[in-house]
């Protein structure tokens, strides 16, 4: 993010603790994690398998990654701007809401921040990490639960949060169109999309997950049942060249035929194999 925020300890009418329950728990995790990332230096291995890459959720089965991707981060900037600002606003709707309601909300935009940005690039090798999702769900219930608040970028310039929250938003919307960006600007916009429609409608978990699990389970239906039917297009075609074989012999097959034959049955090899 390439903004700097700020508070007026003014607009306070006591002084807050510096964290949270569940503020502690989370940059402890976040910062913990990304620790051991650093040390290990393992990024390489890390982010195919914790980072969200679209594709291994649904090819692989990989359903832990809407979840996991929350916890690692790209580099120090990364991690630190994210914790900030989640320590800076969700401080005060922790202590609004309590630590469950909180960490419901921060998990729910997380994961559903996640899941949209898959539903946009099903094919994408390329892995998403970082906890800004669900960062940006905050700053939107910040800004509507406090939309009065004042709110200093860089130290200086004056807003109001419900207008920050709707200049930020507007940024992430152009800047999702931006494919040059390494930044995934669908996913912030679409924690604040989620945060939405929870601030207006409390979303269920139960029924969150159901959801994935039956979108899951369709896709690799239809993957199933697209295999069977390549399946069985080769073995028709490797049949009727079988059948001219018999009926003029192996001499007759042209070259393409030849061709035909020789691939199809080493792709039914290979699929009897894996099966």
């Amino acid at each position: 993010m390439r903004f700097q925020f700020q508070s007026d300890p003014g607009q306070f009418s006591y002084k807050p603790a510096l964290f949270t329950d569940a503020i502690k728990i989370l940059v402890s995790v976040n910062f913990g994690i990304f620790l051991l990332q650093t040390i290990a230096s393992s990024e390489g291995l890390f982010f195919p398998l914790f980072g969200l890459v679209p594709k291994l959720v649904w090819s692989e089965f990989m359903l832990w990654q809407p979840f996991t991707y929350l916890f690692f981060h790209g580099g120090i900037w990364h991690v630190l701007i994210n914790m900030f600002v989640l320590w800076m606003f969700g401080s005060e709707l922790e202590r609004l809401w309590g630590k469950s309601h909180f960490l419901k909300f921060y998990f729910v935009t997380g994961i559903g921040a996640g899941l949209i940005t898959m539903l946009f690039g099903l094919n994408s090798m390329t892995p998403i990490v970082g906890a800004s999702g669900a960062v940006y769900g905050v700053l939107l219930a910040y800004g509507f639960t406090y939309p009065n608040r004042t709110i200093y970028l860089y130290g200086i310039i004056p807003i109001k949060s419900l207008w920050f929250v709707i200049g930020i938003g507007i940024i992430a919307f152009m800047s999702s169109f931006d494919d040059i960006s390494q930044i995934s600007h669908l996913t912030h916009l679409a924690g604040m999309f989620i945060g939405y429609l929870m601030l207006k409608r409390p979303i269920r978990l139960n029924s969150l997950w159901f959801s994935i699990r039956k979108k899951t389970m369709e896709y690799k239906i239809q993957q199933e049942e697209k295999k069977i039917s390549q399946q069985q297009e080769i073995e028709r075609n490797i049949d009727r060249i079988l059948d001219k074989i018999n009926r003029e012999g192996f001499e007759s097959l042209t070259d393409e035929e030849h061709t035909r034959l020789y691939k199809g049955s080493e792709s039914l090899s290979r699929i009897k194999k894996k099966d």
